[in-house]
């Protein structure tokens, strides 16, 4: 039997590549006789950059990139991008969370920062990108910022940077629009810290950006706290950071030759079912008629909802073993007990 592991990263605790060897271990463990094929993925977020590079750089010349930019706190942070040279295009990969990320905001610290918190890291790494490459594509997602972007265009405009012959993408981790019940504020403040109030404050704030307003109801506006919209508002076309990196590392391919997909992430969770990464691989197994079950730190999704998005069975870590702080005390060892016990409920 072909098993495919294609996983996101698990939060805080395990990245793409650490989580889809440990699932790959569990099975192995508990399946030796089947064929396990690794595909760590990411849709935007957390792992962009690392997932693209390991994907890419057998097809041509694909450098990792080191710069000192503004963090989300305003003091200075090591970020990453990738720079990809390969039949005469020139494409930058950037990951917003490299500059703004939630992990970079001690937890703390968030209920104030979520309202000071700048994306003007952002704009700093899009300036260095603009150098030497066409296209520059910018991965949204776990971001601990909620400033609409106001950060980024700050920076590029201080730093005079012509986009006029640049390409620029949104790859966008999810597609809310920035405003209402499902915007920015309202569906991911409470995640960087804020209170009811600080929510509102912040939709208001948003509301307020004018250069925001023309582009607030495209799908991926909300994402990244608004940074999709200040993208969109640069010219960005947005495209799903799921669907990106499944066409930029092969994941069609590997599904041909798949009897079972396994995906997971930390959390599956309505929003999961948003344009994030499980979707995306549920979909690609659903066209092929194969089953793709799900592991997660903790699924909360429904069964009609699960099967509604293509993925057959979810199985919970922090269920498997106990408890999240379980879990969450050795994620590895969990993650691969958990990857066993789906090994023997779904291997022939």
């Amino acid at each position: 039997m072909r098993v495919l592991i294609a996983p996101d990263c698990f939060g805080g605790t395990l990245t793409a590549r650490e989580a889809a060897d440990a699932i790959a271990t569990g099975w192995r463990e508990a399946k030796p006789d089947d064929v396990v094929v690794e595909r760590p993925l990411a849709d935007g977020g957390p792992g962009f950059v690392d997932v693209l590079h390991a994907a890419l750089s057998a097809g041509g010349a694909a450098d990792i990139r080191y710069i000192t930019v503004t963090g989300p706190l305003g003091k200075p942070v090591e970020a990453r991008w990738l720079s990809v040279h390969a039949d005469d295009r020139r494409v930058a990969y950037i990951e917003s969370a490299e500059a703004c990320g939630l992990h970079l905001i001690p937890a703390e610290l968030r209920p104030e920062s979520c309202e000071t918190a700048t994306t003007r890291g952002v704009g700093e790494l899009i300036a260095a990108a603009t150098a030497d490459n066409d296209v520059i594509t910018v991965g949204l997602g776990g971001s601990g910022t909620t400033d609409g972007g106001a950060g980024m265009l700050a920076a590029l405009a201080e730093a005079g940077v012509d986009l006029t012959d640049i390409s620029l993408i949104a790859a966008s981790d999810v597609e809310n629009p920035l405003l209402g019940p499902h915007g920015a504020a309202r569906t991911f403040g409470s995640q960087k810290g804020a209170s009811p109030e600080a929510v509102e404050r912040l939709e208001a704030k948003l509301a307020a950006m004018d250069v925001l307003t023309p582009v607030s109801d495209v799908p991926g506006a909300g994402a990244a706290g608004g940074l999709g919209a200040a993208l969109l508002s640069m010219g960005a076309t947005v495209k799903s950071g799921a669907g990106l990196v499944r066409e930029l590392t092969g994941l069609d391919a590997a599904l041909d030759d798949a009897d079972v997909v396994v995906t997971g992430e930390g959390s599956f969770d309505w929003q999961s079912l948003r344009g994030k990464l499980i979707t995306a691989v549920a979909a690609g197994a659903a066209e092929r008629g194969i089953p793709c079950v799900a592991i997660a730190g903790q699924v909360s999704v429904g069964r009609r909802e699960m099967a509604a998005a293509g993925v057959q069975e979810a199985y919970s870590v922090s269920d498997h073993v106990g408890s999240v702080q379980k879990s969450i005390a050795d994620a590895r060892k969990s993650l691969i007990a958990t990857a066993q016990h789906v090994a023997r409920q779904w291997s022939r």
